[in-house]
């Protein structure tokens, strides 16, 4: 009797393996799920097999096979089910360290296991530590083979707080140095990597202890080096190494790489937290001897011996001269350095602008101690509440953000950044204050105008810190009036009555609108990363919406596209009506499963699921902050919600604004009444009607 029509034979060959014939029910009840976990399994038994095998081209084709596969969780899950041992290739590095295809085909299907997070960093030994550890610290060593032992040490000291002491006695600065004079950016980026993770990880009170106001770079120097003299060399050495190997480079510096640099920057003035948030004792003697020193600085007096004159004499005299520095309390001003922020992050900066640019720091003093017209600008208050802008800014104490790629080139440039940015910004803060003729009433607006500049010259990333300073020269206070009165003529007033009427009248047009740019974004589709604990690049997924609104299809990359993958491509699809909701942020499952994620903001404002079924669910983790609101406005739009996101928002003002110019662009300079004229009286005859046929 001839089989079903429903049942299709399908062949199966692995290469080494003998050729399989299966028998498939197309229209079969039977869990599809099962089918393809089951498909899994075979597979990852077969490779398991061939690994073991001593045939030395089967086993190189074994692994290149286990490393494309093992990024297939599913796969993932029944390979390292199949032994105790779970990564039977490992034990085989002695033996394959002389073969670098063997090793790395090896590292990489390791590095793809190890991020579906089934198995915990803890179970390796020292013993593996220091093998991986080893690839690194080799002169010549094959690029992906060195790439992936990067990869396992920042994942081990991110993943691990055992295996970050243990990594960190490995590994030195010395080391990891030599990669970041290389030409391959691919090598910086996993090197500088490794750093800001050893970085993270280190605890708070080798923290503590090594910020004594080291330079910039200085502390987690603490954690590489064993030899003090190999500290100290080091430490100008890498930030150096960063600016001319790394920022100064010919080649462009891709997204990932602007990322490294960005944390590594965030870390760094981190380390201004502690000084930030400590407040003064003003009865420490040694804190009051910094403030002896700003007195003795700015008016070149040497500290008087206690039997010099009447205490009450001396008393008045440095009254006179506290008042002159501009702190806020003349009789004490160790008293203006307990408020938090920013503590005596405020004093240590002055401090470092009277010794290192002392003439332009007793310039400013004594410029404004001789004014008697109250229009001198307090040097004291100025410097405590500019150094809390500046931490402001710069977001001193905050975590990096998972998507920023905002470093500054400038501040890789010098190893005393932060102070020299503050420097440079007080004296712009004294010379905005002489342009505005400010007095001590008009103090916040001139703080006000001080962010304005600060923050408009660092939007053009200056390359160094005279770059910046140049910038903000062209930032004058006439400038930036000129600049807010541009801004403000290109925001029309819109609150008059009739304008009012008209902007709801035209506002649902403009909602339909930006509904089809969603729907019409959706069909095109995004490429969605998958998100690790370190932040690799090189694992994706696509999801676009069907050109009928219908269906979502979706699946893995091997690769980020280049442009629209086709739908035929993607394996999965969810239909739009089995859709039940769409929850953002912490509600997602995947932000519940894993705590790591859980704990990151910015990850948190990007996520969102798609639930569908009864407890199935489609996790998504957007690339960017507007890839986010395209897709819940889109996929609330399908599901006949509102679009409630700060894009929709955005959109809507700025399209409803255009709109209203255009609408109005013949009633220029036409006072339009608050309310309409009267409609005049039916008129007494219709003789002035003609016929026109």
């Amino acid at each position: 009797m001839p089989p079903p029509a429903d049942i299709v034979k399908v062949a199966i060959e692995w290469p080494g393996a003998f050729p399989k014939l299966m028998e498939i029910d197309q229209v079969s009840n039977a869990d599809s799920t099962n089918f393809y976990i089951t498909e899994k399994a075979q597979m990852a038994q077969q490779l398991h097999e061939r690994i073991q095998s001593s045939s030395m081209d089967m086993k190189l084709d074994a692994l290149k096979d286990l490393a494309n596969s093992s990024r297939d969780i599913t796969f993932a899950q029944e390979f390292i089910n199949l032994d105790v041992t779970v990564f039977v290739p490992l034990a085989a590095f002695p033996y394959i360290s002389r073969f670098g295809d063997l090793l790395s085909f090896t590292l990489t299907a390791f590095v793809e296991l190890m991020d579906h997070g089934i198995v915990s960093w803890d179970t390796f030994s020292v013993a593996f530590i220091k093998k991986i550890a080893s690839y690194v610290c080799k002169s010549a060593m094959d690029t992906a083979v060195l790439q992936r032992s990067l990869a396992i040490l920042e994942s081990m000291v991110l993943n691990s707080q055992d295996l970050y002491q243990k990594v960190a006695q490995e590994i030195t600065i010395g080391q990891l140095i030599p990669h970041l004079q290389g030409t391959d950016q691919d090598i910086q980026t996993y090197t500088i990597a490794v750093i800001n993770a050893l970085f993270l990880k280190a605890p708070e009170e080798k923290r503590q202890v090594l910020h004594i106001r080291k330079p910039i770079f200085s502390f987690f120097f603490f954690h590489l080096f064993v030899v003090e003299m190999a500290h100290i060399l080091a430490q100008k050495q890498l930030r150096s190494i960063i600016l001319s190997n790394v920022i100064r480079s010919n080649k462009p510096i891709n997204d990932e790489m602007a990322h490294q640099l960005y944390v590594l920057q965030v870390l760094t003035f981190n380390l201004l937290e502690d000084r930030m948030m400590t407040k003064m004792d003003p009865q420490d003697q040694a804190q009051r001897d910094i403030i002896f020193e700003l007195r003795r600085i700015a008016f070149d007096v040497e500290c008087e011996s206690n039997n010099s004159g009447s205490i009450e004499k001396r008393k008045s005299m440095y009254t006179r001269d506290y008042k002159k520095l501009g702190f806020i309390n003349h009789v004490n001003p160790a008293v203006d350095f307990t408020q938090i922020p920013p503590g005596m992050l405020a004093l240590d900066n002055m401090l470092y602008f009277a010794r290192h640019h002392q003439d332009a720091y007793i310039r400013i003093v004594l410029e404004n101690s001789s004014r008697e017209d109250k229009h001198e600008c307090p040097f004291g208050r100025s410097s405590i509440e500019l150094t809390k802008m500046l931490c402001e800014i710069l977001k001193v104490g905050e975590l990096p953000s998972e998507n920023c790629h905002d470093f500054h080139p400038m501040f890789f440039t010098h190893d005393r950044s932060f102070e020299e940015f503050f420097c440079i910004c007080i004296q712009l803060l004294n010379k905005t204050w002489k342009e505005m003729r400010a007095t001590s009433e008009d103090f916040n607006k001139v703080m006000q105008v001080v962010k304005e500049q600060i923050t408009r010259a660092l939007t053009i990333k200056p390359n160094s810190l005279d770059q910046f300073k140049s910038r903000l020269q062209n930032l004058s206070y006439t400038e930036i009036l000129k600049l807010r009165q541009s801004e403000r003529m290109n925001q029309e007033d819109f609150q008059s009555r009739p304008i009012l009427e008209l902007r709801e009248k035209i506002q649902p047009e403009i909602m339909e609108l930006i509904k089809q740019q969603r729907l019409n974004r959706l069909c095109e589709g995004t490429c969605f990363r998958k998100i690790s604990s370190r932040r690799r690049q090189d694992k994706f997924w696509y999801c676009r919406l069907s050109p009928n609104h219908k269906v979502l299809h979706y699946g893995d990359l091997e690769e980020s596209p280049q442009g629209e993958v086709p739908h035929d491509s993607l394996q999965d699809k969810l239909p739009v009506a089995d859709i039940k909701a769409v929850v953002t942020g912490k509600d997602c499952p995947h932000m519940k499963e894993k705590g790591a994620l859980k704990q990151n903001k910015e990850v948190l404002e990007l996520a969102f699921s798609v639930l569908y079924e009864s407890d199935e669910y489609l996790n998504f983790i957007a690339p960017d902050k507007h890839e986010y609101c395209v897709w819940t406005d889109g996929l609330n739009a399908l599901l006949g919600k509102e679009m409630t996101s700060e894009f929709t928002r955005s959109d809507m003002d700025t399209l409803l604004n255009m709109e209203m110019k255009l609408r109005l662009l013949d009633l220029e300079n036409i006072q339009i009444p608050e309310v309409p004229p009267p409609i005049p009286k039916e008129p007494s005859n219709y003789d002035f009607v003609y016929d026109c046929n």
